[in-house]
């Protein structure tokens, strides 16, 4: 442009490169009345307004049924009157579009007067080498940039207001996980109480940063390993905040988390679709149960995944039986559990709680019915093998061991007998 008005261009053929911007200002009218066209058609759509809640049929049998009644006439004097707003609104914009187009007429017979003119002179200019034609093509395209700035400047500001918004909204969802975990390490506080110094439940907010590793394994890549092991002592890690850091580039990540600089670098250099994924994952909370396995004053607490299968089995058992209204099955527990804790945790429990609770326990030892007081006893024989065999249970070996037959089934089946059960009472010296 410089170029052409240092060539007097410009002045020449200022009143034709006028005509452009007026062309540009009158072709950007249908784009200011584009979105009232969109509201006035999701408008129309949603009319009549569906009332069919509100039919007779169901209202009827509700009790209130005459208070909410009037609700549809409500509504259908709201859709009558939104109709004629639509009617309204749509006659607004044709007349609109119609003014529109004599303004533009009246323009166009204008247009033509100096495009005749404009012509005569692109004649001349071609004898003096200049392309006049080049420099109008180059003033439609300034003209056209001109709305795009203002859009721009639109846009950017409506961009920085999502991306507020978006940072608001992250932030309300990482405070109801938190307020999540904090009811949840309650739970766990209110059990580990009433375990005492049995069994102790812990509960880590956001520590399973298992979506996070894979995360970073699958769009930055390279060797992890050491920011992994760093990310994962991490207390308390917002991914909100890590996002905020590799925004701010390598040098934040490194003194906010240790990182190597190579490391920083390839996370920081992340795109931004990319940390706006890693700000969405969710780090659900892990618990740890642990079990008190001494057998002396000291306590000596071990996870759960160092346990043995008898001791998990313990610590299941005793999570298992705190107060509940579900039923609880067990099939035989004395494959895993000694018969002292049976006695002295389960059975007590048991008894606490079988007002409460249903609970189901196919055994083959004698203290969880008896000491238990079972209600109700099904002395089961088994013929067959496999997936031939059969079960059976007779009508007189069901019942309470106060049932002499089924005291006998207990005797026989549970304790191998009256003369095992008075030679393991001698050998014991009860």
């Amino acid at each position: 442009m410089s170029r052409y008005r240092k060539a007097g261009l410009e002045d020449r053929l200022r009143e034709r490169s006028l005509v452009v911007r007026e062309e540009s200002l009158l072709n950007s009218v249908p784009e200011r009345l584009s979105p009232f066209d969109e509201a006035l058609q999701q408008l129309s759509q949603s009319l009549p307004i569906d009332r069919t809640f509100l039919s007779e049929r169901a209202l009827e049998s509700l009790p209130g049924a005459d208070l909410i009644r009037p609700v549809d006439q409500v509504l259908e004097h709201l859709g009558e009157r939104l109709a004629a707003v639509v009617a309204e609104l749509g006659a607004a914009l044709r007349d609109t579009t119609d003014r529109v187009d004599e303004i533009r007429t009246a323009w166009m017979a204008r247009k033509d007067e100096i495009e005749v003119a404009y012509q005569s002179i692109l004649r001349d200019l071609k004898q003096s080498a200049v392309d006049g034609q080049a420099f109008i093509q180059l003033r439609a395209d300034i003209e056209r940039l001109r709305p795009l700035r203002e859009r721009q400047s639109i846009l950017t500001r409506t961009r920085s207001e999502h991306i507020a918004r978006r940072q608001a909204l992250l932030a309300e969802w990482e405070e109801l996980q938190a307020k999540d975990g904090l009811r949840l390490s309650s739970a766990a506080r209110n059990v580990s109480a009433r375990l005492e110094d049995r069994v102790r439940v812990e509960v880590r907010i956001a520590n399973d940063r298992s979506p996070f590793f894979k995360f970073l394994r699958e769009h930055i890549g390279g060797q992890l390993k050491d920011t992994v092991d760093k990310l994962a002592n991490v207390s308390d890690l917002s991914l909100r905040e890590f996002a905020a850091k590799c925004r701010e580039g390598a040098a934040a990540l490194q003194k906010a988390y240790g990182l190597t600089p190579t490391q920083a670098r390839r996370i920081a250099e992340a795109d931004e679709a990319s940390l706006m994924q890693m700000e969405e994952l969710a780090l659900q909370p892990t618990v740890v149960v642990s079990l008190n396995v001494s057998s002396t004053d000291k306590a000596d607490w071990q996870k759960l995944e160092n346990l043995s299968k008898g001791q998990k089995a313990t610590a299941v058992l005793l999570l298992l039986l705190l107060e509940s209204d579900a039923p609880l099955v067990i099939d035989q527990p004395e494959d895993d559990l000694d018969n002292r804790f049976i006695t002295e945790s389960i059975v007590p429990r048991m008894r606490e709680e079988k007002r409460n609770r249903q609970f189901v326990f196919s055994t083959h030892n004698a203290n969880i019915p008896v000491l238990g007081d079972a209600e109700m006893i099904l002395g089961m024989t088994a013929s067959g093998e496999a997936a031939q065999g059969q079960g059976r249970v007779p009508v007189q070996h069901m019942g309470s061991i106060d049932a002499p037959k089924v005291r006998k089934v207990v005797e026989e089946l549970l304790e191998g007998g009256r003369d095992a059960f008075e030679r393991r009472r001698r050998r014991y010296g009860f």
